[in-house]
């Protein structure tokens, strides 16, 4: 315990800018980790024979505004996809 609390900052910096960074880095991050998700589970229900072709080119349009809209959000809070990229420590990065 006494390592974990010597390894903290003594003080936490919470300014307005700083938080709503923060706060649109972990939202961003989750979403990029959903569209990653449903991305590879729309590509196997593809692979599977699943989907009616209609089917696959709606999925495939909405995973490209997703995208897109995701660039937009990434470009107006000064983000890059490395900066998604959150390394959980002993289990490796989030993406």
């Amino acid at each position: 315990m006494r390592r974990v609390s010597d390894s903290l900052p003594s003080h936490i910096n919470v300014d307005a800018q700083s938080v709503e960074q923060g706060l649109a880095k972990l939202v961003l991050t989750l979403i990029e980790l959903i569209r990653r998700l449903l991305e590879k589970q729309a590509v196997r229900r593809m692979e599977g024979g699943e989907l009616a072709p209609e089917q696959i080119e709606e999925l495939g349009l909405a995973l490209m505004k997703l995208e897109e809209k995701m660039a937009e959000l990434k470009e107006q809070f000064g983000l890059a996809d490395e900066d998604l990229n959150l390394d959980l420590g002993p289990i490796g990065k989030l993406i």
